[in-house]
């Protein structure tokens, strides 16, 4: 298995946040949030507030895939490359999972 990525950027260690850490952090923050307008989207009472939170959730969606596209460019996100039999195989495992469910 390998990994695709770039070139890790250097970043200070120590006891005190860097840069790497700062994104790391709001990526996660980013994630939650963008999850928690997802589903105040989906119970929306009416029009005018599903459409506000559609908004706030594109918008949202787009500042993450920033983030990420800025951490993955530095080398502090870096992604798996794998075959397709384990592809195949957790598509297995979770069509077993999702008929186990509807039984």
């Amino acid at each position: 298995m390998s990994k695709i990525g770039n070139e890790v950027v250097q970043v200070d260690g120590g006891f005190e946040l860097n840069d790497k850490d700062y994104c790391t952090c709001l990526l996660s923050t980013l994630k939650e949030i963008e999850k928690n307008t997802c589903v105040a989207m989906t119970e929306a009472s009416n029009e005018w507030l599903y459409d506000y939170y559609k908004e706030m959730f594109i918008n949202l969606s787009d500042l993450q895939r920033r983030l990420f596209e800025l951490m993955f460019q530095n080398g502090w996100y870096q992604l798996e490359n794998v075959d397709a039999s384990k592809i195949d195989d957790k598509y297995h495992l979770l069509e077993k999972d999702y008929k186990s469910l509807s039984q």
